[in-house]
């Protein structure tokens, strides 16, 4: 027998379970008060999952112009723009296929204020943005490698990669340890420091013919110096040609050259004279102008010579040794391949307006930057290994011995 406090207890039990499954299936079938609907349901985050990062934070300065960005995480990047800050001119970038990240499409400038905005959006259609005004390091504060040879050239067997600084680098170590430099051959690449400011790097031989030679700059950040920093990021290759080296021998005024191992052709030259002999050693091609001035005044030898046209003329020094071509010659002189009379340079047969086919043009169409000329029986010394591109003319021990890394 069920006493009446009892049976009033269990009508209320019933009651209450009732009523919490109510609230169940109320819950199970989807009220509108607790779907998100992109304006805050209670049961839903109020803002954006899409978590934007820019790489320059917002007011920072010595922002890198190479890795400077934009990323998203949670969402997709919808827009984003960059601008340089007070001018408001675009700076043009692009998002990525996933739409995760965004970069500019090309280097940004030193010591220059950016702005950049940013807008994305989570699965669920929440947007999110972030700014950032911010500036680039300085030119005072960073420095530059400008490097030979171009990215995609083809180049002789004696070409060595070089770097010049446009600031004196001191921690010549961790420089040097984020430039690398390999070749398909398996040649093994050593640096070489000139001073504080010059670094290159080349193998023990030359180059084997048709190799291919990468060269990977990782400098962005890098600190050379007290508060100097790399601000380069890049990776460049070029090929190396057939092989060429062409000797010179001042004693009986003949060109030979050689290529791929094989004597290619002799002519005859005209070295310097007794009064200014031309330098003895390796020398490397690094410049080509068909025609270009040569001016006495610039090396040291007053106002001797200035003449406007000189022909199919190719620079072996920084010093001012040429080897070119010489149409001014036969007024008074014997024929090429007789006597020196030059002011260092050497001299091949040629015309006036770098026309016609003389041995100055075959010489030149032949020829690459990175060829090697070679000139032995000089009275004179042997070249500096960095009067040019000529870090040949020193040991492999000596060479290596100039290495930081």
């Amino acid at each position: 027998m069920t006493t009446p406090d009892i049976a009033a207890r269990r009508v209320l039990g019933a009651c209450a379970a009732l009523m919490v499954g109510a609230l169940t299936l109320t819950a199970c079938g989807g009220s509108a008060n607790a779907t998100d609907d992109g304006k805050g349901g209670k049961d839903s985050p109020k803002t954006s999952t899409a978590k934007i990062s820019i790489s320059a934070k917002d007011g920072s300065t010595g922002a890198s112009i190479n890795a400077t960005g934009v990323k998203v995480g949670d969402g997709r990047l919808t827009d984003v723009k960059m601008t340089v800050a007070g001018s408001g001119q675009t700076v043009p970038g692009a998002i990525s296929a996933d739409g995760r990240s965004w970069k500019p499409k090309a280097q940004l400038e030193r010591g220059t204020k950016y702005q950049i905005a940013a807008t994305a959006k989570d699965s669920g259609g929440r947007t999110a943005a972030a700014n950032s005004i911010f500036t680039t390091v300085s030119s005072s504060n960073s420095f530059i490698g400008t490097y030979t040879p171009d990215n995609g050239s083809t180049v002789g067997v004696g070409m060595p990669v070089s770097f010049t600084f446009d600031k004196s680098i001191t921690d010549k170590k961790a420089v040097q340890s984020h430039i690398t430099v390999n070749s398909s051959s398996g040649q093994q690449v050593a640096g070489h420091w000139f001073g504080d400011r010059r670094l290159d790097f080349r193998p023990q031989e030359y180059w084997k013919a048709g190799s291919k030679v990468t060269l990977n700059i990782a400098l962005d950040g890098v600190q050379g110096a007290k508060g100097v920093y790399g601000v380069q990021k890049k990776t460049v290759s070029f090929t190396v040609g057939r092989s060429q080296v062409s000797t010179v021998d001042a004693r009986s005024q003949t060109m030979t050259v050689v290529r791929d191992g094989k004597t290619f052709k002799t002519v005859p030259i005209s070295a310097g004279s007794p009064q200014h002999t031309t330098y003895n050693g390796q020398m490397v091609i690094s410049e080509k102008f068909v025609q270009t001035r040569m001016n006495g005044s610039t090396v040291g030898f007053g106002g001797e010579y200035d003449i406007a046209d000189v022909p199919h003329a190719m620079r072996l020094t920084s010093s001012g040794t040429f080897i070119h071509g010489n149409y001014w010659y036969n007024k008074g002189n014997p024929p090429f391949g007789r006597e020196g009379t030059s002011h260092g340079c050497v001299g091949l047969a040629d015309v006036q307006g770098a026309q016609g086919d003389t041995q100055a043009k075959w010489f030149f169409d032949n020829s690459l930057v990175g060829d090697v000329v070679i000139v032995k029986n000089s009275p004179d010394s042997t070249v500096s290994p960095d009067n040019g591109l000529n870090g040949w003319n020193m040991s492999w021990s000596a060479w290596t011995a100039g290495s930081a890394a």
